[in-house]
């Protein structure tokens, strides 16, 4: 986004991204965050909730460098949910529905600003009020990124939260021996999206997932002929 505003300028488009960015650090990922910690919790493990992370609070779930990331990529993270396998009943399974809760969490936001940008759409064709235009595209914006955050994290390499999914099909031996260097392949994934080698691919991925889920979101309105 960064290099967008260097090449394109500041403009009013650029500031609702900006702010739209802004409400999904603070008010959208601690919701993928509190997911993850609510699903563990529910299936026995208590490891979340006894570290604080049970909660909306924005403050227990960010991380500065993952936030930094959302502006100057369109992927990031939060801090990751303390987890124990060992507390689940099925272990292998319970994981895998608990770091699904994630990415799924961040698909039912985007579907709800997808129904309120249709809805300042609609609005906006109507009055072309300002407040109208900059609603439906701060919603918009809002839909993308949390799209973007899901697809993100379903990707199967650790720490995402789709490595967690690839353990159901994977022995253990093997997925164990892949977690040893979760570090170090987060580090490389980070320095490849600083390149822009996986933002064509990921952002193709994302905007595809996106105009499906706009699509449902305005079955409604067309129900009603307002689109």
């Amino acid at each position: 986004m960064l290099i967008d505003i260097m090449r394109n300028g500041f403009g009013v488009d650029t500031l609702v991204n900006l702010l739209a960015r802004v409400f999904v650090v603070f008010c959208t990922l601690p919701v993928h965050e509190y997911a993850h910690a609510y699903t563990a919790t529910r299936l026995g493990d208590d490891t979340a909730r006894l570290s604080g992370r049970l909660t909306l609070n924005p403050l227990a779930h960010l991380d500065p460098i993952g936030a930094v990331m959302i502006f100057l990529v369109g992927f990031g993270y939060a801090k990751p949910v303390p987890v124990n396998a060992r507390n689940f009943s099925n272990p292998k399974k319970d994981m895998a529905i608990t770091a699904a809760a994630g990415p799924i969490s961040n698909l039912v936001m985007a579907l709800l600003f997808a129904l309120l940008y249709i809805t300042f759409l609609v609005i906006y064709r109507s009055t072309a009020a300002v407040i109208a235009y900059s609603a439906y595209l701060f919603f918009y914006y809002a839909a993308y990124v949390n799209v973007t955050l899901g697809v993100f994290n379903l990707i199967p390499i650790p720490p995402l939260d789709g490595s967690r999914i690839l353990n159901l099909i994977l022995p253990s031996e093997i997925y164990f021996k892949l977690m040893r260097y979760e570090r170090y392949i987060m580090i490389a994934v980070m320095v490849i999206l600083l390149t822009g080698a996986l933002s064509a691919p990921l952002a193709f991925v994302s905007s595809g997932v996106l105009n499906g889920i706009i699509f449902i979101a305005s079955l409604p309105f067309k129900a009603f002929g307002l689109i």
